[in-house]
């Protein structure tokens, strides 16, 4: 499968994804090395609440596989990438589309992959903002991941 995992046709892949079409996500950009992803979610009559603002089920979905799909790119075939836990806090309502960038510093992966190098798991922790048109935070979104290095690659004690 990671002969196959390049950022082109992972957005690709997930802008056809049913999920995220018909939600109205789309990966607006992925770069070369994983570490940065911008989404819009876009605006639609499908996906409007009963106050005909963006769905909340919509804007969490935005960010559900994107740091875990980000860091397989990264950390590659040798470890274990899952979502964990998550949590969003609803700021103000979204009437327009919606946007969010997603990024994975250096320093973060060199920290994960000092943690677990010799097996053990790690749960790195990340926020996102999903902002409007006008770059007004709209709702912030913490996502926790479970990452471990996979048996045959642990270095031993």
């Amino acid at each position: 499968m990671y002969k196959y995992y390049k950022p082109g046709i992972v957005k690709f892949a997930l802008n056809c994804w049913p999920p995220f079409w018909g939600a109205g996500i789309k990966i607006l950009e992925i770069s070369d090395d994983f570490r940065f992803v911008k989404m819009r979610l876009k605006l639609r009559w499908w996906n409007k609440n009963a106050n005909r603002t963006q769905y909340g089920g919509s804007i969490f979905s935005m960010t559900d596989p994107t740091y875990a799909l980000m860091l397989m790119g990264i950390l590659g075939e040798k470890y274990f990438v899952w979502d964990k836990e998550a949590d969003i806090n609803f700021i103000k309502p979204g009437s327009s589309d919606l946007f969010a960038e997603f990024v994975i510093s250096e320093e973060t992966i060199t920290s994960i992959q000092h943690a677990t190098a010799s097996g053990d798991k790690v749960f790195p922790e990340f926020v996102v903002n999903v902002v409007d048109e006008g770059g007004e935070v709209v709702s912030r979104v913490r996502r926790v991941l479970y990452v471990r290095k996979k048996p045959k690659y642990r270095q031993e004690p």
